[in-house]
């Protein structure tokens, strides 16, 4: 206690250096903090809500997932799936439980004098909603049957309904997709958005009606529920490949003229972008704790140099090299804690503002705030151990007689 106390009196006596030593801590500690609770919250975000996609469930596109400029000049080579492609692996596939289909345009949605632009609209079978987990806070989805007539219906997302009933109940009420009239039978719960990407600027129509609308040249993506589960995926898999490999004849070394996406490759893609981010982001303010140790320890040397004579004193009444070495590493420790807790509360404070402010999500754990402050512990040993050391070694009659 006695310790301490000094320590932090000594600390005290010199309050703005103390705080400007604290500087390259306290950001280092409050980027780690920030950082460590966006891409937590992401991460949690995204598992829940962006890839909602079932494990059993995958999709058949021209594209899939993109990560190269190679891939990319690959996939638009690739002949695109038509509409008769889907009805093939419908009808022939035996592993598939349940297959859909999906076609995805950017339209403008009106009603009245509002108008909305880039509504994201999608024409899918009338069995997306389960295949695709959406969930629907009022209404319901279409039916077979309106799918099969090709019915003027809508499901609508919750920015579109903000955006042209307000607080009215839209469903029932018509809206206007590209000028065609469309009945809402359905609104879905609110999703937010991430990484800039509107989750409720959207709607679903039957695929008949969007085909009707706005033509079929498109690529179809086609979803497929594996027969068996999670354990049924790579066999179901197997199974549609054959069929679009020998309706589009293609050899038997040739790679596949279409692409796949499952639930888990969309989740290892963005563990693999938030892995990035994340080391980036450490290294960065890995080097803000590396500064704010070296000031760290570049003041504890200056503080030894000071109070060269009062470490003589304390020597000649009694004090051993162990207890100098304690003080010193001390006040280096609680200088460094000093700024991991301000860093800790100042990233806190950012990331809750982001998440109120802001459409990114973030998530502070208690784990994260105690790793922030061990970090600035192991900091401050590491900086005060080698001032605290010189300091202990000072022979007692030269540290007397220093001025």
């Amino acid at each position: 206690m006695e310790t301490l106390r000094i320590a932090a009196s000594a600390l005290r006596s010199h309050k703005m250096r103390s705080f400007l030593t604290l500087l390259g801590v306290i950001i280092g500690i409050m980027t780690v903090v920030t950082v460590v609770a966006i891409i937590s919250g992401l991460n949690n975000y995204i598992q829940e809500k962006v890839f909602a996609l079932n494990p059993d469930v995958y999709a058949v596109t021209q594209f899939g997932i993109i990560t190269s400029r190679e891939q990319w000049l690959e996939a638009i080579k690739r002949k695109p799936i038509d509409w008769s492609d889907y009805e093939s692996v419908k009808a022939r596939c035996g592993l598939c439980e349940m297959t859909g289909a999906s076609l995805n345009a950017g339209t403008t949605t009106k009603r009245g004098p509002q108008k909305l632009t880039n509504v994201r609209s999608s024409g899918v079978t009338s069995n997306m909603a389960e295949l695709n987990n959406l969930d629907l806070e009022e209404g319901r989805f279409f039916t077979p049957t309106e799918e099969r007539h090709s019915a003027r219906v809508v499901v609508i997302g919750s920015d579109v309904r903000d955006e042209l009933f307000g607080e009215l109940d839209p469903i029932g009420r018509s809206i206007r997709v590209d000028s065609q009239p469309m009945r809402v039978i359905g609104l879905l719960r609110k999703q937010g958005s991430v990484l800039g990407q509107n989750q409720d600027k959207i709607l679903y129509l039957p695929i008949t009606s969007f085909q009707k609308q706005f033509g079929t040249k498109d690529s179809v993506d086609i979803w497929v529920k594996a027969h068996g589960g999670v354990g049924g995926v790579d066999a179901s898999m197997d199974d549609v490949r054959n069929i679009l490999r020998s309706r589009r004849r293609t050899a038997f070394r040739d790679d596949d003229p279409f692409a796949t996406v499952t639930a888990e490759a969309l989740q290892m893609l963005w563990k693999g972008i938030s892995a990035g981010l994340f080391s980036l982001m450490i290294l960065i303010s890995g080097i803000s704790l590396v500064v704010g140790g070296i000031v760290i320890m570049n003041i504890m040397f200056v503080s030894v140099v000071e109070r060269t004579r009062e470490i003589g004193v304390r020597r000649a009444i009694g004090a051993t090299r162990q207890h100098i070495l304690r003080q010193f590493l001390t006040e280096a420790v609680l200088l460094s804690l000093g700024g991991g807790l301000l860093g800790v509360l100042l990233g806190w404070s950012i990331a809750k503002a982001i998440s109120t402010l802001g459409p990114m999500p973030t998530l502070v754990r208690p784990m994260l705030i105690v790793a922030g402050l061990l970090i600035s512990i192991v900091t401050g040993v590491l900086a005060g151990v080698f001032p605290a050391i010189r300091a202990s070694k000072l022979p007692p009659v030269d540290a007397l007689r220093y001025e």
